[in-house]
């Protein structure tokens, strides 16, 4: 995994000037992805890292004029292509995710904004980025900017093209609810899961009236496939999901392209104590030809994206936190900190996810010969709660 890594950071085109050109650009990169790994948030955090490890860094990079100025390393992060950056990543994560063959595969995409990165000055909102994410194995496939025009939809179709869909299920929220976007996942090879609510108007009313009339009425003949109850994080919650058994039974789903199945989500909370009840119902579609439960457990993944990645980025990486400004500085620099979660995820014997204000015991490096044979061991961060900073 870190060789190919490195392969697609050797790859990446160098956007200065050659004659003025006085630090590798592999040596600037690689020393910013230790740094990120070791907690650091700013371009002075990662200068800083770099001085405080230059004698072990001088052990496998070359830094023919030692560790770049926290100016330098701001420069370049601004003047990197972030497409191409991004394209480097999706071309490390298929070469290195290798997914079980015979398991339901679960690509997760969702929206979040990077909220300190607006510029009132220029007249620009905050920085929103579409990640997909694989449930299972907890890694991040893929990252592209909602930019311009259409925002986070018109986002949606391209991150699907760079991702290799076969045999996996495509789950996303109300907002990409469209069949064009199913149509695609399903060209693909993917199958899609999306929630179904008030934004397909026809569509949600004649399904929310189909499962309230067979569901959820009093004497109403439909059973729940799934029935479970969850007593954990101080509250009570039963869960039931309904599948209608014919979905040639809406007509407002008629150009859905594969149609599978039609669910309905009731969930039922309580915090002991409290009296206090309260329901919900959701509806979701799907082109997957496989067991309802299965189904079940993919809507309740679906939220790992959220509570494995976006909460790991605000409160581990503290993503919200940063001040970075510059479009392309702030775009690059989320994607590092998706490089740094990856490498973390992928160490084995690493138990548990990555906790707030981690530390790196060890990142060791070896570089021989020829710059594609190249070797990174790592040690990924421990489960420390207190912060350290590197000292000088």
């Amino acid at each position: 995994m870190l060789e190919a890594l490195i392969k697609e950071l050797v790859a990446i085109e160098d956007p200065r000037c050659e004659w003025k050109v006085e630090h590798r650009l592999l040596d600037i990169l690689v020393i910013a992805v230790c740094a990120v790994l070791g907690e650091a948030e700013t371009f002075e955090d990662i200068a800083l890292d770099g001085r405080c490890k230059r004698r072990w860094l001088e052990g496998f990079l070359e830094l023919p004029n030692g560790i770049p100025s926290h100016d330098t390393f701001r420069r370049i992060f601004t003047l990197i292509d972030p497409e191409a950056f991004e394209r480097s990543f999706l071309a490390w994560v298929r070469a290195v995710f290798r997914p079980e063959e015979g398991v339901l595969r679960q690509v997760a995409i969702d929206g979040k904004t990077v909220r300190r990165s607006f510029d009132r000055q220029k007249g620009r909102s905050p920085l929103h980025l579409v990640s997909a994410y694989a449930t299972k194995h907890g890694l991040v496939l893929a990252q592209r900017a909602a930019e311009g025009q259409g925002g986070e939809l018109a986002a949606i179709p391209e991150l699907l093209d760079g991702l290799d869909l076969r045999g996996c299920v495509v789950s996303l929220d109300a907002l990409a609810c469209q069949p064009k976007i199913a149509e695609r996942i399903v060209g693909r090879g993917g199958d899609y899961l999306l929630a179904l609510k008030g934004n397909r108007r026809k569509a949600h009313a004649e399904v929310k009236a189909w499962f309230a009339a067979n569901a959820f009425a009093p004497g109403a003949l439909l059973r729940p496939f799934f029935d479970a109850f969850d007593d954990g994080h101080g509250r009570l919650v039963r869960r039931r999901v309904f599948a209608c058994p014919d979905v040639g039974a809406f007509a407002t789903l008629e150009d859905w392209p594969k149609l599978a199945a039609v669910l309905a989500v009731e969930t039922i909370r309580s915090i002991p104590g409290r009296g206090k009840v309260t329901a919900e119902i959701r509806h979701y579609l799907s082109s997957a030809k496989v067991l309802p439960e299965e189904l079940a457990i993919a809507i309740r993944n679906h939220w790992r994206v959220e509570n494995a990645l976006h909460w790991v980025l605000d409160v581990t990486f503290r993503e919200d936190a940063s001040r970075v400004r510059e479009r392309n500085a702030a775009r690059n620099l989320a994607l590092l900190r998706k490089v740094a979660l990856n490498l973390a995820r992928a160490d084995g014997s690493l138990k548990g996810q990555p906790k707030g204000q981690a530390q790196v015991r060890r990142l060791g490096q070896r570089l021989h010969g020829d710059p594609d044979r190249r070797l990174i061991s790592c040690v990924h961060p421990g489960s420390g709660s207190h912060r350290r900073r590197p000292h000088p």
